[in-house]
C-alpha cells in the first residue's frame, strides 16, 4: 500500500472572485488537482489544491538521451561521408562555372525599383467581425480554457465591446487608483457572460481615455462602450487584463 509520506505532491494556490468558488474547484479538480483547502477573503476566496508528482521522469529521461545519443551517432557517421565525396563534386562544379564564365560576356546587372508597400493596419476585433471574441463573450465560466488560448493569440490587439463595471477597489491602498473589474454586455445582478477584464492601475478620468462628455462618477452597474488593448491573461485569477484605447457611457 502506498502511503502519502511515499507519495510526492506539487500544490498550486488559486484566487478566486467571491461567489465563482465553485466553478474554480470543478476546473481544477478536472484536471486532476485534488482539493486541500480553501479561506475565505472579503473580495476573494484563497483555494489551495495538490496533485501527485509522476515517479516515471527520470526513467523517460534516460530513454530519451540514450535514442538522442544513438540518432546523433548516425548523423556524424552520415557528415563523415558526405564529407569525402563533396570536394570531387566542389571540383568538377568549379570547373562547369569557370568554362561557362568564359563564354559569356558581362553585362552591368540592372536593379529593380523598389515597391513602395504600405503595411495594412491592424483589425479592431469585434463580436460582429471575429467568431472567437463572439464566442468568449458568451461563455458561462470565466475560468475556461478558451479565454487563455483567445488572448494568447490575441495579446496586444486591440478589441471593441459593449461592456460593464462589475467591481471597483482600491489598488493597493491608494485613494485615487483602482482595479476595475469589466464584464460584457449590460450590467446585471444575476448573471455575468465572458471573460472577468480587469483595468489594473488605474484613475477614473484621464488613464480611462473618456471618449465624448467625461461623467461626473462611475461605479458598479455603469454600462460603457470599450475599446482596449487585450494584455495578459492570469490563471491562477482567471483574471483578463485590458488596457484603456477609449471609453464612454452607454
Amino acid at each position: 500500500m502506498t502511503t502519502d509520506a511515499e507519495v510526492q505532491y506539487e500544490q498550486r494556490t488559486i484566487r478566486a472572485m467571491r461567489g465563482m468558488e465553485s466553478t474554480t474547484i470543478k476546473k481544477w479538480q478536472d484536471d486532476g488537482w485534488e482539493l486541500v483547502s480553501q479561506t475565505n477573503g472579503k473580495l476573494r476566496t484563497e483555494i489551495v489544491f495538490r496533485r501527485a508528482k509522476p515517479k516515471s521522469r527520470r526513467l523517460l529521461w534516460i530513454i530519451g538521451g540514450a535514442a538522442f545519443a544513438l540518432i546523433l551517432g548516425s548523423i556524424v557517421t552520415v557528415g563523415v561521408i558526405s564529407e569525402r565525396s563533396a570536394p570531387d563534386e566542389g571540383m568538377a562544379a568549379n570547373q562547369t562555372a569557370e568554362a561557362e564564365a568564359e563564354e559569356t560576356p558581362t553585362s552591368e546587372p540592372t536593379q529593380a525599383e523598389p515597391t513602395p508597400t504600405n503595411a495594412p493596419e491592424p483589425a479592431v476585433l469585434t463580436p460582429e467581425n471575429d467568431a472567437e471574441f463572439a464566442a468568449i463573450l458568451a461563455l458561462g465560466d470565466y475560468c475556461s480554457p478558451e479565454i487563455a488560448a483567445f488572448a494568447s493569440t490575441h495579446r496586444g490587439e486591440t478589441a471593441v465591446f459593449p461592456g460593464h463595471i462589475g467591481a471597483i477597489n482600491p489598488h493597493g491602498g491608494a485613494a485615487t487608483r483602482y482595479d476595475i473589474l469589466v464584464g460584457a454586455g449590460d450590467f446585471s445582478e444575476t448573471s455575468a457572460p465572458g471573460p472577468a477584464f480587469q483595468y489594473r492601475d488605474v484613475n477614473t478620468t484621464n488613464d480611462m481615455r473618456w471618449a465624448g462628455d467625461v461623467p461626473d462618477s462611475v461605479g458598479v452597474g455603469t454600462n460603457l462602450a470599450i475599446m482596449a488593448e487585450i494584455g495578459l491573461y492570469e490563471e491562477s485569477s482567471c483574471l483578463l487584463l485590458i488596457e484603456p484605447v477609449r471609453t464612454s457611457v452607454r
